[in-house]
């Protein structure tokens, strides 16, 4: 049973915010505002207020005042969001969800760019966020827990949708350039315009950073192309993104309160420790106008191609990673009226060509009991092509005044083919034994499938023309990855996994005046069969968890007074389901998952006058375990940043923050393993300006 043994604590809160959301559209007067636009839950321009779930949008004008050097500054400010930031533009997501490492943590997020994903199913990069150009793009919408049947696998904990700048939108030339501590620059460079009956847009990002920790640094550009060419009664989009990345990384920091010490928070365990990745995304997109036989047609194709290298320092002998896909597919998707119905269906399908490969240059030292276990030479070497289709169907119904009824189906198959370049099973790259069985286990070729079916039923009641109530039951679904699936260890020769589920109920309420937004959420989800690896080192699926919570998220301005503020807060709680002896600790039942804080908040207060804008940001994280058995703990921090613009002329603006102006000393993020407290040290208090020009 989805609520079975929940502690009654998280009763109260629930029935409360049910209470309150019930009573504040009887409480609060307010105007109609004009409707806020949001398009990743239905693929089209949608009001707010008509969703049957939550969405957070992040707006260009939060995007730009941010100006974030890393996605984790724009995740603060959204509710049951925390992008945790480690090393350089490194990232693990956590939407809805504790932050998730290792086996069954990449591909638990559906990460897309325009509405397509970013990374073939079944072939994930847990820090694919840094390909995509956030930092110069127009919204970013986040949707918390699992979406619906127009989303397949990967969408397990939240989807989140980086939105690039429309062709056609306002011409000219923009530019800005931007420096900070530690030989931190910035520049970007963008034009939007007509070419003949053909509108187009670009922008370009360089960043280089010579980091705060010795020998750490990266180097990125980042840009997209966008073309619009109107056609016979519809129209063609083509998008071209791309990305590349040079760093120079810093590991863990070891000892309990390390964080804390100026000389270790500066330091690097790791100093050859790298990442170098470079990625490209090719799209079109075709749209019937409304007189097209076609209308209510909407295909997207696209083809993406991704490499990476990296020095895995966190593992014993430090082996080299090369991974790499060339990835291809289509998404169609019909939307028409039935009645007084709505009714959408449609078909993904994608291919995927790729290869993984583990080297390790020297043989291993430290420490000194895994010298026989960890040989010099190749460890994994393997290529895998997989293809997928995805029927899917929805159906929006009018049940009557003020209520609808949502009710979908996503059918998804999933197809690996497995090639070992390598001799199979667990030895070294020649054949030959290890000393002491080796750790690395190649499984020979073979093939896997798997078939998901994932329904989901909402209400929504129009309380009145500002508010909206809704309630939603819906299914997420995660594959295998192919790294679980073909990167095995010590006896495992075939990986018999499941695909995760996460079952989910929501209820909400969306809010929207003239004067302010607000969304209220409570959710209760249930998740089977989550991979993680045991006391042997097998990589198996009989994990479970349950996470209950509370989200709000409002934004307010006054126009009069040119005060505004936003609010995103959180207090959930995501606890083991099953006891067990994973590699390294105890799983109890009922134990808080680990680096799942309990408590998450931001808010910010703003004034803008005249030329003028300042603004304060306040974060709060709570605390959190840093083990399975619950017996480490990080004690949390609060942070307040500051935020100022001022527009020299109509085309020239300057913009200043100071980042942390406490000087908390704080950890981005805290571990604890092999017997050791470790730590992702966070910045100190840090001055950034940058002068920008629109035409």
């Amino acid at each position: 049973m989805l609520f079975h043994s929940y502690p009654s604590k998280s009763g109260v809160l629930i029935v409360t915010l049910i209470l309150v959301a019930i009573t504040i559209p009887h409480t609060l007067a307010g105007k109609p505002a004009d409707d806020e636009m949001v398009v990743t839950a239905t693929k089209t321009d949608t009001p707010l207020l008509e969703l049957t779930g939550n969405t957070a949008r992040l707006s260009a004008q939060r995007i730009r005042i941010t100006n974030h050097q890393h996605i984790h500054q724009l995740g603060t400010q959204v509710a049951g969001t925390w992008l945790t930031r480690g090393n350089g533009q490194e990232t693990l997501p956590a939407i809805r969800s504790p932050v998730l490492t290792g086996p069954g943590a990449c591909g638990a997020f559906l990460i897309l760019e325009n509405s397509i994903p970013s990374r073939p199913t079944g072939f994930c990069n847990i820090n694919e966020l840094f390909e995509i150009p956030a930092e110069i793009s127009r919204s970013i919408e986040i949707i918390r827990g699992p979406s619906n049947a127009l989303y397949g696998s990967n969408g397990l904990h939240g989807t989140m949708n980086i939105l690039l700048p429309e062709p056609g939108g306002s011409p000219g030339w923009n530019a800005s350039a931007g420096i900070g501590p530690d030989e931190y620059y910035r520049g970007k460079l963008g034009w939007g315009g007509n070419i003949g009956s053909n509108s187009l847009t670009f922008g370009l990002l360089a960043d280089h950073y010579n980091g705060f920790r010795a020998d750490s640094g990266y180097r990125q550009q980042k840009g997209f192309v966008r073309l619009n060419q109107p056609l016979s009664n519809s129209n063609l989009g083509w998008t071209l993104s791309l990305q590349n990345l040079a760093q120079v990384t810093a590991g863990f920091i070891t000892g309990e309160g390390a964080y804390k010490d100026s000389l270790l928070r500066v330091s690097n365990e790791n100093p050859g420790a790298f990442r170098d990745a470079d990625s490209q995304r090719l799209s079109l997109h075709w749209t019937p106008d409304d007189q097209h036989p076609w209308s209510g047609t909407d295909v997207r194709v696209y083809l993406r191609r991704s490499e990476m290298r990296f020095l895995m320092h966190f593992l014993p002998g430090q082996p080299l990673e090369e991974n790499g896909q060339l990835s291809g597919g289509m998404i169609w998707t019909h939307q028409r009226p039935w009645g007084n119905a709505r009714v959408t269906w449609g078909l993904d399908l994608e291919y995927m060509d790729g290869f993984i490969k583990q080297f390790q240059d020297q043989p291993t030292t430290s420490p000194p009991f895994l010298a026989g276990k960890l040989p010099q030479g190749w460890h994994y070497n393997f290529d895998v092509t997989s293809s997928m289709s995805a029927p899917y169907a929805q159906l929006e119904i009018p049940l009557a005044t003020s209520w609808q009824l949502l009710a979908g189906l996503r059918l998804e198959y999933l197809r690996y083919d497995y090639t070992n370049n390598l001799p199979d099973g667990n030895t070294r790259d020649d054949g030959t034994p290890c000393p002491d069985s080796c750790r690395y286990n190649r499984p020979a070729d073979r093939t896997d499938d798997f078939f998901n079916l994932a329904p989901n039923i909402g209400l929504t009641y129009r309380l009145n023309p500002q508010t909206a109530a809704f309630a939603t039951l819906s299914r997420g679904f995660r594959a295998p990855q192919a790294t679980e699936l073909y990167r095995l260890q010590e006896q495992q020769d075939v990986a018999d996994l499941d695909t995760t589920t996460l079952d989910s109920l929501e209820l909400g309420m969306h809010r929207q005046t003239e004067s302010y937004t607000l969304e209220a959420v409570t959710f209760a989800m249930r998740k089977r069969h989550y991979i993680f690896q045991d006391t042997n080192r097998n990589n198996i699926s009989n994990g479970k968890s349950r996470h209950i919570g509370i989200e709000l998220q409002a934004q307010a301005r006054n126009a009069a007074t040119g005060l505004y503020a936003g609010v995103a807060g959180t207090w959930a709680r995501h606890s083991y389901d099953f006891s067990t002896a994973a590699r390294g600790e105890i799983i109890v039942s009922g134990n808080d998952v680990d680096t799942a804080p309990r408590k998450l908040g931001s808010l910010h207060i703003g004034w803008e006058h005249g030329k003028s804008r300042i603004e304060l940001a306040g974060i709060h994280q709570g605390s959190y375990w840093l083990d399975a058995a619950n017996e480490h703990k990080y004690s949390g921090h609060n942070l307040l940043h500051l935020r100022a613009q001022w527009r020299m002329a109509e085309d020239w603006l300057i913009t200043g923050r100071v980042n942390n102006i406490t000087d908390k000393l704080y950890a981005d993020r805290a571990d604890f393993a092999f017997g050791n407290y470790r730590y992702f040290p966070g910045r100190e208090r840090e001055f950034f300006i940058e002068i920008s020009y629109r035409q």
